[in-house]
């Protein structure tokens, strides 16, 4: 299964893929839920690095206008707001 847009030789990708299969389902579920998890804290970390001076908040704000859009981020910063008062 050759991948162009991949850095994985196509050698290193069969062998995880033959990993892959030979885990269990929990095996599978359990390891990507590490790797979005792993996602989730480099994200966090990019933003944090390219806004230092901005709360945890702020990140957690950008980081939900980056993955679902700035309208829902909004409507998180405006929900925010009303409770807050």
């Amino acid at each position: 299964m050759p991948s162009d847009i991949s850095d994985t030789s196509d050698e290193a990708l069969a062998v995880q893929l033959e990993c892959l299969r030979q885990m269990t389902p929990q095996e599978r579920l359990r390891r990507a839920c590490a790797w979005s998890g792993q996602v989730r804290r480099m994200a966090f970390d990019a933003i944090r690095r390219r806004h230092p001076k901005d709360s945890e908040e702020e990140v957690r704000l950008k980081f939900i206008e980056l993955t679902y859009g700035k309208p829902l981020a909004d409507e998180v910063r405006q929900w925010q707001r009303e409770t807050q008062q």
